[in-house]
């Protein structure tokens, strides 16, 4: 690799950090943002945010490495341009293609580290994510133990404890079940405690009052009792996420058993070939977004305006590959034969750049022909 390519390489490298800590710090802030609400509403602690939130890390940097790759490659280039070093380089008699090289160079690393994230910490992480809220959802004595603080253990129904005693006793206890329509349940009791059996958890209330409420007749039925059990495993939401699925596996065995992977798990096999071959794919479109944010700031040439209008332009282009994604999503998993279209966004996206590159060696021919 001669000092250009490697002075290029390491500014792009430089910027792509930048814009990618930017990018992963919004987007895993908003997530996080939801996530903390979702978790505190349901009582956990800090440590179990934590957790989860770094299990989601992977995932969200996954997403955010393309956009950063595409804006590391404009602000380089643009740099560069408005230093004049490019333009020096172009007089010394590097064509765009030549000038095209560290970018690439750029793209592969990139590319290499999607890699690593698709093929393995994604899935690996997605799998302990998993897991790790199944059992967050399965331990109902966790979620309700909190004093002081209305929870919804899940939609419809809210929990609250005064106080909690050393000897595990609960004191002033509210129970609200709005999950049915017509019927709204309220416990209140003095005292209860929680008692884990053979079918579940159970939550006995001592010296309490049960009322019923019928929307539809409008009647309040109230009953007191001096004890009282009642099924929790049922307040909570256990639908949990399975732990196997098909962005949990690994790609070999995505694409070498993909019938008895998509029969295991009873979906399409289209369904697992899209999530294989996806990978691949998705790792492909750091260098495709790089190579068009390159030449579209090439082809414009030097303006007073600046380049807004070629990274717009190239901005449209990104956009339309998605579209293009989104396009052949549902024709490949409706029909397995047809995953080769996966590829066809990393494709169009390539022929794209290499046209625009043409255009950039060859000015003066395409101006005049569209000024014909």
């Amino acid at each position: 690799m001669r000092r250009f390519d490697r002075y290029i390489l390491s500014q792009l490298l430089t910027l792509f950090g930048f814009f990618a800590l930017v990018l992963v710090s919004v987007y895993w802030v908003n997530q996080a943002v939801i996530l903390f609400d979702t978790l505190i509403a349901s009582g956990q602690n800090m440590t179990v945010f934590l957790e989860l939130t770094i299990l989601s890390l992977p995932n969200v940097i996954r997403l955010v490495l393309p956009m950063a790759a595409f804006a590391a490659t404009v602000y380089v280039i643009n740099r560069l341009s408005n230093e004049s070093e490019l333009t020096v380089m172009q007089a010394t008699g590097f064509s765009p293609w030549r000038l095209a090289r560290p970018v690439v160079y750029f793209g592969f690393v990139v590319a290499l580290m999607m890699s690593v994230l698709t093929q393995f910490l994604v899935p690996l992480s997605l799998v302990q994510l998993s897991e790790r809220q199944k059992e967050i959802t399965e331990n109902v004595t966790a979620r309700l133990l909190t004093e002081g603080t209305f929870l919804h253990p899940s939609s419809g129904v809210t929990f609250y404890i005064r106080e909690i005693t050393p000897e595990g006793v609960l004191r002033d206890v509210f129970l609200s079940d709005r999950r049915s329509p017509s019927r709204t349940t309220t416990y209140t009791a003095e005292e209860a405690y929680l008692v884990q059996d053979a079918s579940g958890p159970k939550l006995v209330m001592v010296n309490g009052l049960a009322q019923v409420h019928d929307s539809r007749t409008n009647k309040l039925v109230t009953t007191n009792f001096s004890d009282f059990s009642h099924d929790i495993g049922g307040l909570v939401n256990r639908d949990a996420p399975q732990r196997r699925a098909v962005k949990h596996l690994s790609t070999l065995s995505l694409l070498t058993n993909s019938r008895d992977v998509a029969q295991e798990l009873l979906v399409g096999r289209g369904w697992v070939l899209y999530e294989g071959h996806g990978r691949f794919a998705q790792a492909l479109m750091p260098i495709v977004f790089s190579l068009i944010g390159f030449a579209m700031l090439l082809v414009g040439g030097f303006s007073r305006f600046g380049v807004w209008r070629q990274i717009l332009f190239a901005f449209v282009l990104l956009v339309l590959l998605e579209m293009v994604k989104s396009a052949v999503t549902e024709p490949v998993r409706n029909n397995a034969d047809l995953w080769p279209l996966i590829y066809l966004p990393a494709l169009i996206g390539t022929a794209l750049g290499a046209l625009v590159l043409r255009l950039a060696a060859r000015p003066l021919q395409w101006r005049r022909k569209v000024a014909i």
